[in-house]
């Protein structure tokens, strides 16, 4: 684990750059995480941000197929709004651990 300062906020994140305590994050840190992978945030992107926050909380695993069902977007959608690693990149926006069925 190391600190890292993000937003103007420090916080802990593990070897991949995932916040390990997923209280610290806030929007604006979202922002900068998303700028760092080369994506611009928004409105939608925040809809699938707060459902994954939402389900991590309650303590639901997260997959693809999940948020595919959400109604906020389909599986297309989410690589399109995502590209390159969407549950991956999607939770380490969402300030969120890596979930297990990323690689």
């Amino acid at each position: 684990m190391a600190q890292k300062t993000i937003a103007g906020t420090n916080v802990e994140v593990d070897n991949e750059g995932y916040l390990q305590n997923p209280d610290q994050w806030n929007r604006e840190i979202a922002g900068e995480i998303a700028s760092e992978i080369g994506i611009s945030l928004t409105d939608k992107h925040f809809e699938v941000i707060d459902f994954l926050r939402e389900q991590y909380t309650s303590g639901v695993p997260l997959t693809i197929r999940k948020v595919g069902k959400s109604g906020i977007t389909d599986i297309k959608g989410l690589y399109g709004l995502f590209p390159g690693g969407p549950l991956k990149y999607s939770s380490k926006i969402a300030g969120i651990p890596k979930p297990a069925s990323c690689v």
